[in-house]
C-alpha cells in the first residue's frame, strides 16, 4: 500500500519541487530603521585607485572585488572604479561575478577560484574570464564548447602555485599540464599568474624566489610546449605598493579600499605601512540608544566581563558582532563620541555593546558615535583605522572590513 502524505489539515502535499537558489540580501539604505550603518566615501575609492595605477607604472590594474568589496558592497563600488577608469576586475567566486554583470558592469572580470561546479556554460555566457589549474577545468570548458554552447577556444589563465601550496599547478608539473592542455584545443592560454605569499614580510627573499620559480614555468611553457600568454600577473596590495612583481597586471585589493599592508617581520606582527597616502574608504557608524548612570563597582554586560572602577556613565549601541563587531574588542576596543575617544566595556554582545562616556561632556541620546573611521566633534577630531581595530581584536584588517555584514546596510557618499 501506497501511503500519500499530507497537511495536518489532510490535504496531500504537492511533490518535492528543485531547490531554488537564493542570495542573501542586503540591507538597503531604504529599509534601515536601525542608526547602524557602513558609510563608503566613493571620492577615496577613485584617490585609492589613483594611488595604485601609479605605483603599477604602466601595468594594467585589476581591482580585487572578492567577499562583497572587502565589504564595502560589489555593485557600487565596480560602478566607481568603472568610470574612473580601472583595466578590469578579479572575484573568487562565479557568483560574484555573475552579481557584477547583473549589475550592469562590462569590464573584463577574471574568477580566480576554480570551482565552478556545472556552470562553465554560465561563465562563458557572461564573458568572464576563468582561472585554471586542474584537469576537471579543461574538461569542463572543452563540453561548453563541443556542446555548442560558445565558440571556442575559450581564453583561460592558468594559475601556478610557486609556493603558496594552495591552488594551481605545482612549478614543478608544469611540463604535466602542458601536455594535458594540448589535448583541449578548446581552451587558450592567454594569461598565466601566480598568488605571493609573503609580499608583506619584513625580507624579500621569498617573493623572490616565487618570481623566479614564476618565470622558469613561463620559459618551460614557451619553450617546450608553445604557450605563450599575452599577460601574466602577480602584485596584490603589498607588492605593488613595494614596487615588486607588478608584470603586466597588479592584482590589489586591501589598497583599493584606502588600507595599507605592513611590513611584517620576524619577531613581531605588524611594522610600517607601505603608504600613507592611502585614504580608508569606510566608515562605520551608530548612535547613542540608551544612558544610565552606573554606581563603583557595577557589572556591565554578559558575564560581569566590566566592573566600573569608579560612577560612571554607560552608552548602549546598537551593533554587536552579528554586525562585525568583533567580540574580541570587549573591553579592548574604542569608539567615538563628540570627536573623542571612549571605550568599549563589557563583553560586546550579538547586537549591542556599551560603552564608557563619563569622559565626554554633554554625551546624549542620539549622539553619532564612530566605530571605524573619522569624526570630528565639539570635543575634538579622531580616526579609528582599520589596522587600529585589528589589532585590539588579534586579527587582520581584511578581516575586519569583510566582517562587518550584510544587515549593516551600506550609504554610498560624495565628499
Amino acid at each position: 500500500m501506497t501511503l500519500t502524505k499530507t497537511t495536518e489539515g489532510g490535504l496531500p502535499l504537492a511533490p518535492p519541487s528543485e531547490p531554488r537558489v537564493l542570495r542573501p540580501r542586503r540591507a538597503a539604505p531604504a529599509d534601515a530603521v536601525r542608526p547602524t550603518r557602513a558609510e563608503v566615501n566613493l571620492a577615496a575609492l577613485r584617490h585609492n585607485l589613483r594611488v595604485v595605477k601609479r605605483c603599477a607604472g604602466g601595468s594594467r590594474v585589476w581591482a580585487v572585488l572578492k567577499a562583497d568589496a572587502y565589504g564595502h558592497g560589489a555593485p557600487a563600488v565596480a560602478r566607481t572604479l568603472e568610470r574612473a577608469g580601472v583595466d578590469g576586475f578579479c572575484v573568487a567566486l562565479l557568483e560574484e561575478g555573475v552579481e557584477l554583470r547583473d549589475a550592469g558592469i562590462r569590464a573584463p572580470i577574471l574568477v580566480m577560484g576554480g570551482y565552478y561546479g556545472s556552470a562553465h556554460g554560465e561563465l562563458v555566457a557572461r564573458e568572464m574570464t576563468p582561472v585554471v589549474y586542474d584537469r576537471s577545468h579543461l574538461e569542463g570548458f572543452a563540453r561548453v564548447v563541443r556542446a555548442g554552447e560558445a565558440p571556442g577556444p575559450i581564453d583561460v589563465h592558468v594559475k601556478i602555485d610557486t609556493g603558496m601550496a594552495r591552488l594551481g599547478v605545482n612549478h614543478t608539473q608544469i611540463d604535466a599540464f602542458a601536455e594535458e592542455l594540448a589535448r583541449f584545443p578548446e581552451v587558450r592560454v592567454v594569461g598565466l599568474m601566480t598568488h605571493l605569499a609573503c609580499a608583506d614580510a619584513d625580507s624579500e627573499a621569498e617573493t623572490a624566489l616565487q618570481m623566479t620559480r614564476f618565470d622558469e614555468a613561463t620559459a618551460r611553457l614557451a619553450r617546450g610546449h608553445g604557450v605563450r600568454p599575452e599577460v601574466r600577473h602577480a602584485a596584490n596590495s603589498a607588492a605593488l605598493l613595494r614596487g615588486e612583481a607588478t608584470l603586466d597586471v597588479a592584482r590589489p585589493g586591501l589598497a583599493i579600499f584606502g588600507v595599507s599592508p605592513r611590513r611584517i617581520a620576524p619577531d613581531q606582527t605588524t611594522g610600517d605601512a607601505f603608504s600613507s597616502e592611502l585614504v580608508q574608504a569606510m566608515t562605520v557608524r551608530s548612535e547613542i540608544v540608551d544612558l544610565r548612570d552606573v554606581p563603583e563597582g557595577a557589572p556591565v554586560g554578559y558575564g560581569a566581563l566590566f566592573h566600573a572602577a569608579r560612577p560612571s556613565r554607560i552608552a548602549t549601541l546598537p551593533m554587536g558582532y552579528a554586525d562585525g563587531l568583533s567580540r574580541h574588542l570587549t573591553n579592548e576596543g574604542v569608539a567615538l563620541v563628540r570627536g573623542r575617544r571612549v571605550p568599549i566595556v563589557g563583553a560586546v554582545s550579538m547586537d549591542m555593546c556599551m560603552i564608557d562616556v563619563t569622559e565626554v561632556p554633554g554625551a546624549s541620546m542620539r549622539d553619532e558615535v564612530v566605530v571605524l573611521g573619522e569624526q570630528e566633534g565639539p570635543l575634538g577630531k579622531d580616526v579609528i583605522l582599520a589596522d587600529e581595530v585589528a589589532r585590539a581584536a588579534r586579527t587582520i584588517p581584511w578581516e575586519v572590513l569583510t566582517q562587518i555584514s550584510r544587515r549593516v546596510p551600506r550609504f554610498y557618499r560624495e565628499p
